[in-house]
């Protein structure tokens, strides 16, 4: 397996490691799923695996200007590392993170400094990735992921709303994974 690039991981873990090691554990997880998911999907392995250990970097409390952590991270990723613009634009798109802006008011924000990447197979990975690994790091169902959010944020939160709204596609998108890597001829 090819490994997450050096300087994803340097800046994830700088941010994350100390100040949020239960984050970095679910980061590393992510990550993990990444590599071993590129893989059998045949897609850019550089690209997934590096969205996949930079997605939650906005969760940094130095990094939290909006609070929400994937236009905070984004930004953080754009501007102060000038990182690639694909993923960048995963990062800041992440895991239906559209929903979750429109419930924070942030959409507008969101649609114009970073649009989706045109790339179904790459972003259908990523929430995959994201929705089946633990806050710990560890492997899940995506029913159990989203009862994990719920549960921790409350239904009624900001969060919790939108992961309700965001069920359909979650599902949905882990579904098209699966599927594709039923079908999927080993490398």
């Amino acid at each position: 397996m090819v490994p997450v690039p050096y300087w994803a991981w340097h800046i994830a873990s700088s941010e994350l490691e100390t100040v949020l090691p239960r984050r970095w554990a679910h980061t590393q997880g992510v990550a993990k799923a990444a590599v071993a998911l590129a893989a059998r999907l045949h897609c850019e392995t550089e690209l997934l695996t590096a969205a996949a250990v930079l997605h939650d970097v906005g969760y940094a409390p130095r990094l939290a200007a909006t609070g929400f952590h994937p236009l905070d991270g984004a930004r953080f990723l754009r501007d102060q590392h000038q990182i690639d613009e694909r993923v960048v634009c995963l990062v800041a798109n992440h895991t239906c993170a559209l929903l979750e802006a429109q419930e924070r008011g942030l959409q507008e924000q969101l649609t114009s400094e970073f649009p989706a990447l045109d790339h179904p197979v790459l972003t259908d990975a990523l929430i995959y990735c994201d929705m089946t690994t633990t806050p710990d790091g560890m492997p899940t169902g995506p029913d159990r992921r989203i009862g994990e959010i719920l549960s921790r944020y409350g239904p009624d939160s900001v969060v919790g709303r939108f992961i309700r709204r965001a069920e359909p596609e979650i599902l949905a998108a882990v579904g098209r994974i699966e599927a594709t890597l039923s079908t999927a001829q080993p490398r």
